[in-house]
């Protein structure tokens, strides 16, 4: 590490370890039976993987549902349909939003089976990390087939996109690897922490979760470096992270429901709810969705309400 970067952590870290003010908020809770818990965001409503079918919610209640084995890990809705993994038959299946029907099953292999992974759209292709070993399987939605078998990290199961690249964190390697679409290949990867999770592109970088060191990575997206780390909590185990509005959204387990982090700044501006558990966070121009599913909750907190955040 550079010495000019290590003085950029130090310094980040000794401005971010400072907690933010916790305060009370308007939030909505709807009662969902099962396990609600991934979640993509599908205009006014919100689609949630549950023990069984993956349901689509609204503010009212339950719109639709669509039966299946085991959906897990995060979905993504790309040309008109939504994408969600099947952990109990190594598939990744295609749901048309308008009629909730499954159009096809796409047998790529899930490379985590207890799922823990993300599914994602971009440069007009589906990803998927399929196998553990260390593959991205890249799905053509045209036809609904793979058409490119990306090699990568063992342990491979977080993927995130933005900024012309496909970014894929390995959990046991505790590294980030950026893969070109254009060739199908890794061209740069940067070490994480402990135990590195769900990922997200926006915001001015790519935002890392370090589960077992209970921090956020900020990484350059042109150098694929880390620039800055943000001190969250004693760790940021299982949860959830979106961008949108200049901040950093993190659905955390412990201390709080979820956190709100400028991107300029890297100060933690609140810390939003009492702690639920794990479950996940979506961001919307209008507010942001989360879940608790030990609760058996899905939660709505009104953009109204997360005006003005108190400062640390």
């Amino acid at each position: 590490m550079h010495k000019f970067q290590a003085m950029v952590l130090a310094a980040t870290a000794s401005i971010a370890a400072i907690p933010g003010s916790a305060y009370a908020q308007s939030e909505e809770i709807i009662t969902v039976p099962g396990f609600a818990d991934f979640l993509a965001v599908d205009g006014k409503t919100v689609w949630a993987t549950n023990k069984g079918p993956v349901e689509r919610w609204s503010r009212q209640g339950k719109i639709a549902e669509v039966p299946m084995a085991h959906p897990c890990g995060a979905m993504d809705i790309a040309h008109g349909s939504l994408w969600v993994a099947d952990c109990k038959d190594g598939t990744l299946n295609r749901i048309d939003i308008h009629t909730a029907k499954i159009t096809a099953t796409i047998p790529t292999g899930i490379a985590n089976l207890k799922g823990e992974l993300n599914v994602v759209a971009g440069a007009g292709s589906i990803w998927v990390a399929s196998d553990d070993k260390g593959v991205v399987s890249r799905i053509d939605p045209a036809t609904n087939r793979v058409i490119a078998s990306v090699p990568v990290d063992p342990g491979t199961w977080y993927l995130a996109f933005g900024y012309g690249s496909l970014w894929a964190v390995s959990a046991s390697q505790q590294s980030l690897q950026r893969i070109d679409p254009k060739t199908n290949a890794v061209v740069a990867k940067t070490a994480l922490g402990k135990e590195p999770g769900f990922l997200a592109a926006g915001a001015g970088a790519i935002w890392v979760q370090e589960q077992g060191d209970g921090t956020l990575a900020k990484v350059d997206h042109r150098h694929t470096t880390v620039s800055a780390r943000i001190k969250v909590g004693d760790n940021l185990k299982w949860g959830d992270i979106d961008t949108g509005r200049g901040k950093v959204w993190l659905r955390t387990t412990d201390d709080q429901v979820f956190v709100v982090i400028d991107h300029k700044t890297l100060a933690i501006e609140a810390r939003v709810g009492k702690p639920a558990g794990s479950g996940a966070l979506r961001y919307t121009p209008t507010g942001v969705w989360t879940t608790a599913h030990d609760q058996h909750t899905l939660s709505w907190w009104p953009k109204a309400e997360l005006k003005g955040t108190p400062k640390p």
